[in-house]
């Protein structure tokens, strides 16, 4: 087991040089939060164009599969409420956040 030695205190001058809203991390990769919201973000796209797709496909007598199309309607209907949370609780988190005396 390896302890890790505790860091010097810095001092805030040496932290101003910081921005807050940088989207890049140190390793050269986004942020796992950002990540996150791009993730949703891709998969109500996807849900939502697979859905189209089966509609199109049930409308044009290409198919006549019912239970998917109920399938990726409930996909897509879940991606977004999925989408809709996340951004509440990002809401919410940025409101503490505010609310907090310094």
């Amino acid at each position: 087991m390896v302890i890790t030695p505790i860091q010097p205190i810095q001092s805030i001058e040496s932290l101003t040089d910081l921005s807050p809203a940088s989207k890049v991390s140190d390793s050269g990769s986004t942020l796992p939060f950002q990540d996150l919201f791009q993730d949703a973000i891709n998969n109500v796209k996807t849900t939502n164009a697979d859905l189209d797709q089966q509609i199109y496909k049930l409308a044009t007598g290409q198919t006549d599969d019912l239970p998917s199309l109920t399938i990726a309607s409930q996909k897509a209907t879940l991606s977004v409420q999925l989408l809709v949370q996340l951004r509440n609780k990002a809401m919410d988190a940025y409101n503490e956040v505010m609310r907090m005396s310094v």
